[in-house]
């Protein structure tokens, strides 16, 4: 599994995992698409931010896929 504390392991329509701010202490995960990688860094310890494309904005924890695009989404509803 590829490391989200690279930026160039992260890439636009990447479906990742994510901490919120307001979840760092409960490493509660969200899940979802990038859709921006705020993070100008080379790499940061505790992972690159990235803006989901639902808006949420956190530090990426697990990449889950390549690309989201590669998802059989019929599979998960």
């Amino acid at each position: 599994m590829k490391s989200g504390t690279k930026r160039s392991n992260i890439s636009i329509g990447l479906l990742v995992r994510i901490v919120q701010k307001q979840h760092q202490q409960s490493e509660e995960l969200t899940e979802g698409v990038v859709s921006r990688i705020l993070t100008n860094a080379p790499q940061h310890p505790h992972g690159i931010k990235v803006k989901l494309d639902t808006g949420e904005v956190g530090r990426v924890k697990e990449i889950i896929n390549e690309e989201a695009d590669d998802i059989d989404w019929s599979e998960l509803l």
